[in-house]
């Protein structure tokens, strides 16, 4: 394992890999659901957590430069305090960073407003494979040739190192409204859904659990139906609020409560944590996404194929676009032992993924491929995987780091 404290002690050590063709596996703080920073092929953890802090912010252009190992949730903290915010939580705040952010193309709990890592990051600096330290332009936006951030955005460490990062920051919301709405039928909040995104509403908050994850959502084991958590902040979250109301009319108003409640523990994981800490005891969160018009069939059989690998099978919708959404499952069961919990786990994924890929649908929304989704990740990309393989031969060409990871050829090289 190496901890370097800048990007010139990451470009020293990336061409001395090279030249020695040793594998390079970027860290941040491991937090990844999938296994996207573990090292497949031996060689040097690349541990970023050394590089740490906010390193400048700019209150009229709105943006901030970190460390890319900087902790996310100290960062908004730090912004908080100055009347700022990234408006990017994902349930991993205090245990991701924000080189992690980019290497993964993560979103946070608020997407459907501000949107993903890629709408939210300004520029960054990247360590090519040879030592090679590139600094990517810096604008709002430009029209100078292809926008290369995306060679390295969900690339989880395959083509470079990104060492500092410059993101958006937004001032903090002045008024903020929630609402809880219950719906009879999971199709009717589907629908109340994508009609407020065609709307163009895009509210900070909107999440539409089915009934089993309802139940949890809730804290009601009696709950039936489907249940929206639906949010407007700033100043004309009134107006916007009453008129994604008005598209729920087909549902009841619940109240602000449960909703107002989730906004206080929406970063507590605890319930799968204890269950993976008894013997036995298994937990999988999956995320997938489809269009408006294959979700619901998605969602069912999905439902379907999971039900028989866990005691429990829960899933809600929650970053949504006026094409479509994100559908999150979580799996929570209890096995005989460990051995059969892990192979439950295995079931698990390949029920999933092959649901996914036969509906058409995205195999990950968030939480990248890491090793979980390896086996499908190919016939997901399609003709494109070529592409890939040629962007990797080209930044990469010792082929040295995160080898193994996104089904890329050639195959890794040997440590010598």
């Amino acid at each position: 394992m190496v901890r370097p404290e800048g990007t010139g002690a990451v470009a020293a050590l990336l061409r001395w890999a090279s030249e020695r063709q040793v594998p390079v596996t970027p860290w941040g703080l491991g937090s990844s659901v999938t296994g996207a920073p573990l090292a497949l092929h031996g060689g040097v953890l690349l541990d970023l957590s050394g590089m740490s802090g906010l390193l400048a912010m700019d209150e009229i252009d709105l943006t901030v430069t970190a460390a890319a190992g900087t902790r996310a949730g100290e960062l908004e903290k730090a912004l908080n305090e100055r009347g700022y915010s990234l408006n990017n939580s994902p349930q991993s705040l205090d245990r991701s960073t924000v080189g992690g952010w980019i290497a993964t193309r993560e979103t946070g709990q608020f997407s459907s407003r501000y949107g993903g890592i890629e709408d939210l990051v300004v520029t960054f600096t990247v360590v090519l494979a040879d030592g090679t330290v590139v600094r990517l332009p810096d604008h709002p936006r430009a029209a100078i040739g292809p926008d290369l951030r995306h060679l390295f955005m969900g690339a989880e460490g395959t083509t470079g190192v990104v060492t500092e990062v410059t993101m958006r920051i937004f001032p903090l919301p002045d008024r903020l409204l929630l609402e809880t709405i219950r719906f009879d039928r999971l199709d009717q909040g589907l629908t109340a859904m994508r009609l407020i995104m065609r709307a163009g509403l895009r509210p900070f908050l909107i999440r539409l659990y089915d009934q089993e994850e309802a139940r949890h959502a809730l804290g009601d084991p009696g709950f039936t139906g489907a249940a929206m958590f639906l949010g407007s902040e700033g100043p004309i979250a009134a107006a916007a609020q009453e008129r994604a109301l008005q598209i729920c009319a087909g549902g009841q108003r619940v109240g602000p409560g449960p909703a107002e409640a989730w906004m206080q523990r929406r970063y507590d994981f605890s319930t799968i944590e204890n269950l993976l800490a008894e013997p036995g005891g298994y937990a999988e969160t999956i995320e997938v996404a489809h269009y408006w018009s294959r979700i619901g069939e998605l969602h069912a059989r999905a439902k379907e194929a999971l039900a028989p690998l866990a005691d429990e099978v829960l899933g809600h919708f929650s970053h949504a676009y006026p094409q479509g959404t994100s559908l999150y499952l979580i799996l929570l069961g209890r096995a005989g032992d460990d051995a059969e919990a892990e192979r439950r786990i295995d079931a698990i994924w390949r029920a999933a993924m092959e649901v996914t890929v036969a509906t058409g649908g995205a195999l990950s929304h968030h939480h990248g491929v890491g090793i979980a989704r390896l086996p499908w990740i190919r016939a997901a990309l399609g003709d494109s995987a070529g592409v890939l393989d040629r962007v990797k031969a080209a930044l990469d060409p010792a082929g040295v780091l995160n080898p193994g990871k996104l089904g890329l050829a050639p195959p890794p090289p040997k440590v010598r």
